[in-house]
């Protein structure tokens, strides 16, 4: 489940949210995101309930609502954009009276301070209290809840802070006199709280729209659907919202236009721009039978559409599910941040205490005011904003411009992989190579049980329910030469029942009387069949390049199938780039040698593990890493999935199999692997940034704290006043969102 939270600033609210979660009877994980205002909670819906866990976060100090799962993700988004928008106009307008009153109170003549309760000072008192009360009133509530939960978080900095500023002016205004027979001038700081309070929503104005700029991204990928379609039925066409089509109607798509929905070209063609899903540059031809993707651009044709995936099963609607449970998934740099953030808060209170001692110590009696502005200075300084946001800006920017490009990075996890991969290891078919192979031989074996005609139909039966491209080429031979090729479906209990796959190998089926097997070498071999009298075949074959199919019948061999599979324009360009950035490329393959070697060659890889079944490619990705590499496995097959889950990134192809997509950490919605070199390089910049961010939060912090506990004051003679303290503190973290926001400049190298 998804909660949206309001009212977070710093990675202590972040720690303190996941804590008080984490620690629900039933929860086995949240993670908090400071940038989307969510958090993402796994719990067992018998021991707990959404309204237990959202009451749990606003125990805590926080709002906290579930988004409403009917309204779709665009509904959500607009319902966050209106929250936000909302959140930046109150921030904008708390600001705006608080430095006003601050400057209105700043430009008082000084009260005369012989007398208790002086008209000037009553007149910033009263000023000052009524910006604490409305302006700065949530620092406060929210501090006391922490309080009362025995944890401390950016609130309470602020708290600490104004309220120790507040409660000195007032003493000195109530009795001045009392200050000074002690040797203490009775100074006012009305002004300095005003001024905090203004600067620090400022800050949190900046934050809240800078949030918003990363989110760009994510938010441009929801307005490519278009609000709606055109369908034609019976009684003629009629415009509908696109969340009232259903699977199965028949939309109309003119030139120009938005394609409304996924589905099937059900008549017409047209070049369609896939660019804004899957980074594909160059238009593709669609004509009857091509799948579209909804929010795809049509060309100068019209199309007629039957919609098969809609609402939120549609890719679009996927694509965007995804992403934002990236971004909800916490990098494993983050645990760092975690860690320094549950003790940052006590420690800061801790170092204004030690402050303010070590001034009253240095001057005595006359340093009363110095120390406490030195340790409201540390207070505000050290606020930890800059630390949550240093790595999920940086994210969240860099999956969204990630996806621009027609990759999808399944979280900072995934991205902190990608960035220290040292070895690519490549599938070859459907990868490599064009996917889309074709029959260059169909050799039939002497003495084969059935004749020509019958027996390619009996193959291309079992292979109709393979998804291995190879399969795919069989099955449109056979359908080029004209055969009524046998369906292996459940309408044929007898033989849907009996139907296997043995995935990188091959698959077996009783077609009418018949027992078929199509396969491998290995497959056969595994099954008893022997392959002799189609050696000489296969030899031929091999020479030529060619991938090696066999088909056995009622036990025997019957034919030899020469399988040629192009590579892809783009692979060996692909191989480059990724070379080039230092990176070793291994083809991983269930071919036999020749054709590997064939294709390595063409496409410019020297390393070639061939004749690999599923559990042999496991094992090969397990010798890379026991000699130290970072893998990252390319695969679109369900033989590829095994690999995929045991490499240290696995990247699928987006048009392969949906059990390989989901074993991976990246997808790739273009075919090849042209996209990869471009996942390294963003997902390396990425890290670059993120450990920027990292070091110049933790930098500012240390240096800040020096600054404003006074450190350098003998060699400089001046102190930082908790007014610039505030305004230093706001600019830190508007400063790591906007380097995060170079990402959304990245543009691939070399592509």
């Amino acid at each position: 489940m998804e909660l949206a939270v309001t009212g977070m600033h710093c990675a202590a609210c972040v720690v303190r949210i996941q804590d008080a979660l984490a620690a629900e009877p039933g929860v086995s994980a949240a993670a908090v995101n400071l940038l989307t205002n969510s958090a993402v909670v796994a719990y067992d819906p018998s021991r707990t309930s959404p309204a237990t866990l959202t009451a749990r976060v606003e125990a805590v100090g926080y709002g906290a609502a579930v988004p409403v799962p009917s309204a779709g993700a665009l509904a959500n988004a607009e319902r966050q954009d209106a929250t936000r928008a909302t959140e930046i106009a109150d921030f904008r307008t708390k600001a705006a009276v608080s430095l006003a009153v601050g400057t209105g109170v700043m430009l008082l003549p000084m009260p005369a301070m012989d007398q208790p309760f002086a008209a000037g000072a009553v007149a910033q008192f009263v000023a000052t209290t009524g910006v604490m009360a409305w302006a700065g009133r949530h620092f406060y509530v929210r501090a006391w809840k922490a309080l009362r939960h025995g944890t401390a978080d950016m609130n309470t900095l602020v708290s600490v802070g104004t309220l120790a500023a507040w409660a000195w002016s007032v003493v000195a205004m109530a009795a001045p006199h009392r200050l000074m027979t002690n040797g203490v001038a009775p100074a006012l700081y009305f002004e300095a709280v005003t001024f905090i309070i203004g600067f620090i929503l400022v800050g949190n104005a900046l934050d809240a729209r800078a949030k918003g700029q990363t989110v760009r991204a994510l938010r441009a990928l929801l307005d490519l659907a278009p609000p709606v379609a055109v369908v034609i039925d019976a009684t003629g066409e009629r415009e509908v919202p696109v969340g009232d089509v259903r699977s199965g109607d028949v939309v109309l798509v003119r030139p120009g236009a938005r394609i409304p929905v996924d589905g099937v070209v059900a008549g017409g063609t047209s070049a369609v721009d896939e660019a804004m899903v899957t980074g594909e540059p160059v238009p593709v031809v669609r004509t009857a039978g091509d799948r579209v993707i909804g929010g795809t651009v049509n060309g100068t044709g019209v199309l007629r559409i039957r919609a098969t995936d809609v609402g939120e099963a549609s890719v679009l609607a996927r694509i965007v599910a995804l992403m934002r449970n990236a971004q909800a998934e916490r990098a494993p740099v983050e645990a760092l941040v975690d860690r320094i953030a549950a003790v940052f808060v006590p420690v800061v209170l801790a170092l204004a205490l030690v402050t303010a001692a070590a001034w009253l110590v240095v001057l005595g009696g006359d340093g009363l005011g110095s120390a406490l502005s030195a340790s409201v200075a540390v207070l505000i300084i050290a606020c930890p904003c800059a630390m949550g946001l240093a790595v999920p800006a940086a994210v969240m920017v860099a999956t969204g411009r990630a996806a621009q490009f027609g990759v999808l990075v399944k979280g900072g996890r995934g991205m902190e992989r990608t960035a220290r991969v040292t070895v690519v290891a490549v599938d070859k078919t459907g990868t490599l190579t064009a996917g889309r192979p074709s029959v260059a031989s169909f050799q039939i074996v002497p003495g084969a049980a059935v004749g020509d005609t019958d027996l390619l139909e009996l193959v291309a039966a079992v292979e109709r329910a393979s998804e291995h491209p190879l399969a795919g080429a069989i099955v449109r031979y056979a359908e080029a030469r004209g055969g009524e090729t046998r369906r292996v479906t459940p309408a044929v209990a007898r033989v849907a029942a009996q139907f296997s796959a043995s995935p990188g190998q091959g698959a077996a089926a009783m077609v009418g009387p018949h027992s078929v097997l199509v396969g491998s070498a290995a497959f056969l071999d595994k099954s008893g069949i022997s392959r002799d009298l189609g050696e000489s075949a296969a030899g031929v074959a091999r020479s030529s390049g060619e991938s090696v199919v066999y088909a056995a019948v009622d036990g025997r061999l019957a034919a030899v199938v020469g399988v040629r599979d192009e590579p892809r324009p783009s692979s060996a360009a692909a191989v480059r780039r990724i070379r080039a950035l230092g990176v070793r490329v291994v083809m991983l393959t269930g071919d036999h040698a020749d054709a590997a070697a064939d294709v390595a060659r063409d496409v410019g890889i020297d390393e070639i593990l061939a004749g690999l079944t599923p559990a042999a490619k496991l094992e090969a990705i397990s010798t890379l890493q026991r000699k130290g590499e970072v893998v990252a496995m390319v695969g679109d097959g369900i033989n590829d999935a095994p690999a995929l889950a045991r490499a240290d990134v696995g990247i699928a192809v987006g048009t392969g199999a949906e059990v390989a997509i989901e074993a991976s950490d990246v997808t790739l919605m273009r075919p090849g692997i042209d996209a990869v070199a471009d996942a390294l390089q963003l997902s390396r910049m990425a890290m670059r940034i993120i450990h920027q961010n990292l070091f110049w939060a933790f930098a500012y912090n240390v240096v800040g704290i020096a600054v404003a506990a006074g450190v350098f004051f003998p060699w400089t003679g001046a102190m930082l006043s908790p007014v610039i303290a505030s305004a230093a503190m706001a600019a830190s973290s508007v400063s790591v969102v906007s380097n995060s926001l170079r990402l959304r400049r990245f543009t691939p190298r070399n592509a």
